[in-house]
C-alpha cells in the first residue's frame, strides 16, 4: 500500500491561534476534499466548522449564508475554485503562490505564501486605522484650539503659524510610527524560525 498526502502547513496552526487571540471568533473551513481528510485537518488546527465536498457555487452560497446572519467574513484561498467565494466575502485573501484568477479576485495577497503573514496584515491594518484616527484627532484639536484662540484674540498669526506647523510634524512623526511594523514582524518571524519549538510537527493531511 502506497499512501500519499500534503501536509498542514507548518505556521497555519500557529497563525489560526494568534488571530484568535487577536479577535477573530469563528473558523470554517470551506473545501472540495473528502469529509474523512477534512475533519483530521480541522481537528489538528482547531478549526470550529467543517464542510466538505464543495463545488465553488457550494462555497459562494456557504459564505453568503455567513453573511446573511450578519457575520463580517474573510475568505482565505489559492485555487481557481475558490475565487468566487474570495469574491463574495467581505474580504478576500489569496495566498501569493496561488492562482491568477484568486490572485485577480482578491483584496489582499499574502506575498509571502505564509499564513503568519495573514496575523501580520491583521496587525498593520488595525494599528494604520488607530494611526489615522489618532491624526484625525490631532489634526481636528488643533484647529479647534486655533479657533478658540482666535476668537478670544489669544492667537495671532505668527502663533497660529506655529502651532500648525507643529502639529503637523507631529502628524507625519505618527505616521512614520507605522514603518516599525514591518521591523517588528521579521525580527519576531525570525525569533520563531530559529526556535526548535516547531521541529517536532507531525505531517498531517492537507486540503485544496
Amino acid at each position: 500500500m502506497i499512501s500519499i498526502a500534503d501536509r498542514i502547513r507548518p505556521d497555519a496552526g500557529a497563525a489560526i491561534a494568534e488571530l484568535r487571540d487577536s479577535g477573530v471568533s469563528r473558523f470554517v473551513m470551506l473545501t472540495g476534499d473528502n469529509a474523512h481528510t477534512a475533519q483530521r485537518v480541522a481537528d489538528e488546527l482547531a478549526i470550529d466548522e467543517v464542510r466538505a465536498e464543495l463545488l465553488p457555487q457550494d462555497k459562494v452560497a456557504a459564505i453568503s449564508e455567513l453573511r446573511a446572519e450578519g457575520r463580517r467574513v474573510a475568505m482565505i484561498g489559492d485555487g481557481i475554485n475558490d475565487a468566487p467565494a474570495i469574491a463574495t466575502a467581505d474580504v478576500g485573501i489569496a495566498m501569493g503562490a496561488g492562482t491568477d484568477v484568486s490572485i485577480d479576485t482578491a483584496d489582499v495577497i499574502l506575498m509571502a505564501d505564509r499564513f503568519d503573514q495573514l496575523v501580520h496584515a491583521l496587525s498593520l491594518a488595525r494599528a494604520t486605522v488607530r494611526n489615522m484616527k489618532q491624526n484625525t484627532i490631532i489634526a481636528l484639536g488643533t484647529v479647534v484650539v486655533l479657533l478658540a484662540g482666535v476668537l478670544a484674540q489669544q492667537v495671532f498669526m505668527s502663533t497660529g503659524m506655529l502651532v500648525h506647523e507643529v502639529s503637523v510634524l507631529v502628524v507625519i512623526l505618527n505616521a512614520v510610527r507605522l514603518v516599525r511594523f514591518g521591523t517588528r514582524y521579521r525580527r519576531a518571524v525570525g525569533n520563531q524560525e530559529s526556535s526548535p519549538a516547531g521541529a517536532g510537527i507531525p505531517e498531517r493531511l492537507g486540503v485544496e
